[in-house]
């Protein structure tokens, strides 16, 4: 068989016509929109649980707050022109009414996830739920440190740093300051409070026999003030809180009714004056020993900061009513880096892109967050932030001090 030059030349221009066809093609099919549920051409449905009754209902102010931003946004064009719905139900800190709004969320209202629902109980309560359904359970806000396990759970992605290193952290500055120092804690009985249990025996170490107490309590618990004297009569010259808002302001004001005067290390989940250290006495508080990944909107220090001009101006225009208090500093936060996920998202808005570019943010800076410290994910770290700040209460405001640390 004799093939021709213009055979050749037929076949080549046969051959370019289908390349470009399947180059076309592939662009056409790279551009194309891809939904989940809650997700059309204009809407963004995202869902949300938050004690805004209940025993811990200051931590209502952290959904006051997201709702706000995400109005700001939705005000200035949404995200990528949509705009977001955001669903929130008060699940009073209760974990089987968090079960319970969680699945009105995704069977009712049709959420494409489930965003910044508060507290490790209620976390704990919908997990196996939410991964069984392959829901992304997002910026959980807790520092339990089984929500940043990819692993056993793929679905599910913590926020803070975990309350283990933090409680590292705090046992490492404990022995550089006093190498005898003898160290109580006062928890709550769950994956919360074991969390700094454990965090704070490994940073320990080999010295783990100087702490010399424990005492445990109930979230249902009306007062811990029993045992708080009972720390107290072990002679501990430290004590870790790791308690929530309401039972670290008990804690507070009861060192001082009994007057105990140990050095106190405070969860970072209780650091807010006005909720916690003004009802406790800011006098109890004073010396008070914290760590901090964001910064304080109450520390004048930041005053002429453009990240904390910014977010009072947000306050100001988008909830004038709330308190600028690191409640809201924490709302604020988490409600950007939310917006930050779905922008990155472009128009593949599935639950699965969600989970895979939530698993890729590299060196995230956000405009509260402590210089030095951002946000760094993988398919394999789940834990956003890692590092912390430490500070000390003056009796007025939060000063932190020293470098920046890890565990």
């Amino acid at each position: 068989m004799r093939v021709t030059i213009a055979d050749c030349g037929q076949v080549l221009r046969r051959l370019t016509l289908g390349l470009l066809c399947l180059s076309f093609g592939s662009g056409a099919q790279a551009s194309e929109k891809r939904y989940g549920p809650g997700v059309s051409d204009t809407e963004i449905r995202i869902g949300n649980t938050m004690p805004y009754s209940g025993p811990l209902s200051a931590y209502g102010l952290i959904g006051r707050t997201e709702a706000a931003y995400f109005k700001k946004v939705n005000d200035e064009g949404g995200v990528n022109g949509r705009t977001i719905k955001f669903i929130s139900y008060d699940d009073a800190f209760s974990p089987p009414k968090t079960v319970e709004q969680t699945r009105k969320l995704i069977d009712s209202d049709e959420v494409l996830l489930i965003f910044g629902a508060t507290g490790t109980a209620a976390n704990s309560a919908i997990m196996p739920y939410m991964n069984r359904l392959k829901i992304p359970q997002l910026f959980v806000a807790s520092g339990a440190s089984k929500f940043s396990n990819p692993k056993a759970f793929p679905w599910t992605m913590g926020w803070i740093p975990s309350y283990q290193i933090e409680a590292t952290i705090y046992a490492k500055h404990i022995l550089s300051r006093n190498a005898d120092a003898k160290i109580a804690i006062i928890y709550q009985r769950d994956d919360f409070g074991r969390d700094y249990l454990d965090g704070l025996k490994r940073g320990l170490g080999e010295k783990a026999s100087q702490l010399v107490a424990e005492a445990g309590y109930d979230i249902t618990s009306p007062t811990i003030t029993s045992e708080i004297v009972s720390l107290k009569s072990s002679g501990a010259d430290t004590l870790i809180v790791a308690a929530l808002s309401k039972f670290s302001s008990q804690t507070l004001r009861t060192l001082g009714d009994i007057g105990w005067q140990p050095q106190v290390y405070l969860s970072n989940t209780s650091i807010a004056i006005d909720t916690v250290l003004r009802p406790a006495g800011l006098d109890n508080a004073k010396g008070a020993i914290s760590a901090a990944y964001r910064k304080d909107p109450e520390d004048p220090a930041w005053a002429n900061d453009a990240g904390m001009i910014e977010f009072k101006a947000f306050m100001d225009k988008y909830y004038p009513e709330g308190p600028k208090n690191d409640q809201t500093a924490f709302g604020y936060l988490q409600a950007i880096a939310m917006v930050q996920v779905l922008k990155q998202c472009g128009d593949d808005l599935t639950r699965e892109s969600v989970m895979r570019t939530a698993s890729s943010l590299h060196d995230l800076e956000l405009p509260l967050l402590i210089p030095g410290i951002k946000l760094n994910t993988s398919p394999t770290d789940y834990s956003p932030i890692k590092q912390y700040k430490l500070m000390r209460f003056d009796g007025d405001r939060w000063q932190t001090f020293g470098e920046v640390r890890s565990e």
